[in-house]
């Protein structure tokens, strides 16, 4: 197991996609501090030309509160894509570059090979949810944002390392649809379909039970007027992970692979 895990580190560790999402993370913290400093200082941004002259964004509110329930939610959207590619990648590389067939023949036991890529994309993950978080507590104090207290502060970065849990979380399942796909096709389809039918299923009211809509909801992205989805809820997210992971193992132990 530290052998598989080591080797998968170095994989990801070389590649470009730490630098990719990494960026990415980057870019989404700072789309979040420009919206902050639009709803601070609306009328220097229309002066700026960053808000039109009766565009205005009335869901944020201009303190830490809001900002550090804003980075939760960028989590909870722009998380699932990016930690989502790095899931993908794992396990979709292997069949890209052939070198699946390779894996399998050393005498590392396959169950051992699957837990340590997701071991390392959530690992990665994870990191990046914390980059994130201190990004984006820089941003706020960079904006002297009002509102400041220890407690909300701490229940913000609460709400925002659930957050980003949940999402990671998540992920595992298309680690699951990349080694059935036998590629990163499978996988980004996988990843773009759970996006977009927890948009719909929030839409008409059942987000709540639906697992792909579960770090959104926690997040507040339906509005504050909204509860948080029920235990039974939350419960549905270990839930499919645990049936990816193990799904995932049966399927490399017990497939043929010729590609």
């Amino acid at each position: 197991m530290n052998a598989a895990l080591a080797v998968e580190w170095l994989k990801l560790r070389r590649s470009r996609l730490p630098w990719v999402t990494l960026l990415a993370a980057t870019i989404g913290v700072a789309v979040g501090g420009l919206f902050m400093f639009i709803s601070v200082n609306p009328g220097r941004a229309r002066s700026l030309g960053l808000l039109g002259d009766k565009a205005q964004l009335a869901t944020l509110t201009p303190d830490w509160d809001g900002h550090l329930r804003l980075l939760a939610q960028i989590i909870a959207v722009g998380g699932i894509l990016i930690f989502g590619m790095t899931m993908v990648w794992m396990f979709g590389r292997e069949f890209a570059d052939h070198t699946a067939k390779d894996l399998l023949a050393l005498p590392t036991p396959r169950a051992a090979i699957v837990t340590a890529k997701y071991a390392v994309a959530v690992a990665w993950g994870l990191l990046l949810c914390l980059y994130m978080t201190g990004l984006g507590v820089a941003v706020g104090a960079l904006l002297a944002l009002p509102g400041w207290s220890t407690s909300a502060a701490l229940y913000g970065v609460a709400r925002i390392g659930v957050t980003g849990l949940l999402t990671t979380t998540l992920t595992i399942t298309f680690g699951l649809a990349a080694s059935l796909g036998r590629g990163y096709l499978p996988g980004i389809a996988a990843l773009i379909a759970a996006t977009f039918t927890a948009q719909i299923i929030t839409a008409l009211g059942y987000g709540g039970w639906y697992p792909y809509a579960i770090p959104a909801l926690h997040a507040g992205l339906a509005g504050p007027d909204q509860p948080t989805p029920h235990l039974i809820g939350y419960l549905t997210v270990p839930t499919v992970a645990i049936l990816a992971i193990t799904g995932t193992i049966r399927w490399w132990q017990r497939t043929d692979h010729t590609t």
